[in-house]
């Protein structure tokens, strides 16, 4: 990453810690039927012109514990750009009217749909609403009509992320190890 793409930061770094880090494929949509939640209000949006304090907003409450880095280095102008990209597609997920999670994938078409990040809020974590909104996520990348969705997860991810995302019908194509840095 070139300092152009990083920005300036006035992040504190607090460590370094080596994490195996898992990339994973999907190469026909998932049959896996997951239903509503019951009891609750949602919807799912696309978000068009997301506001950069917004964006941060749900990237720091959602990546911090997972340690989310490189958005957060980046500058207010370089986030801007992207997600006012053309590849860029931000799904939010809203629960009794309040934003509970968010999606951010790539778009490579033809040849895939990179999804970069999702995650819920931690107040909505534990109901049961991962699987519904990423077998949401998942459905609107096939719409885009890639050849393959691809995802990354690392050690420092929720416990149970690898395991959803298999369940929803990703398969491992190879593993590493990396160095992240820690948030304070």
């Amino acid at each position: 990453m070139t300092n152009d793409e990083i920005g300036q930061s006035d992040t504190a770094i607090t460590g370094e810690v080596t994490v195996n880090v898992t990339r994973l494929e999907m190469a026909s949509p998932s049959t896996v039927a997951v239903p509503l939640p019951s009891g609750i209000r949602l919807a799912i949006m696309l978000a068009e012109n997301m506001p950069v304090h917004l964006y941060r907003y749900l990237y720091e409450v959602i990546g911090k514990p997972h340690h989310w880095m490189l958005r957060r280095m980046q500058s207010d102008d370089k986030v801007a750009s992207v997600l006012q990209a053309e590849e860029t597609r931000i799904l939010l997920l809203y629960v009794d009217g309040c934003p509970a999670g968010f999606a951010e994938m790539r778009l490579n078409l033809p040849e895939s749909v990179d999804l970069l990040y999702f995650g819920l809020v931690p107040d909505y974590q534990g109901r049961g609403l991962a699987k519904f909104f990423f077998a949401e996520v998942l459905a609107a990348a096939w719409s885009q009509s890639p050849q393959k969705l691809k995802l990354e997860t690392n050690t420092l991810d929720s416990p149970r992320a690898l395991q959803l995302y298999q369940r929803m019908g990703f398969s491992p194509v190879s593993t590493a190890e990396d160095i992240i840095t820690l948030w304070e």
